[in-house]
């Protein structure tokens, strides 16, 4: 059974004053929602590149996103399996 399908991500980055850098990702799947989100926090003693900040807030909101993605999935497989008849039987029993 063939299946397309096309999901929109949206990435966020926002950086403060203090070196902290932020990510929000967006996942619409047209169904579903899940917002994802990531920080990343310059030391100080260390030399500001706002590109390394990006790339680990965004990984990190990346990352979480996945991880919400997965219990959904998870929750749903719980559901079609819980509606479908048991094929178990009871000893002693026919069903």
């Amino acid at each position: 059974m063939p299946h397309t399908a096309e999901w929109k991500v949206r990435l966020h980055l926002f950086e403060d004053d203090e070196g902290t850098t932020k990510a929000r990702v967006v996942l619409d799947t047209g169904t579903t929602t899940l917002t994802g989100h990531g920080s990343a926090h310059c030391n100080p003693a260390d030399m500001n590149v706002p590109e390394i900040g990006d790339e680990l807030a965004a990984s990190r909101a990346m990352n979480d996103l996945a991880q919400q993605l997965l219990n959904v999935a998870e929750r749903d497989i719980e559901d079609v399996d819980a509606s479908r008849p048991s094929t178990r039987q009871v000893a002693g029993r026919p069903t």
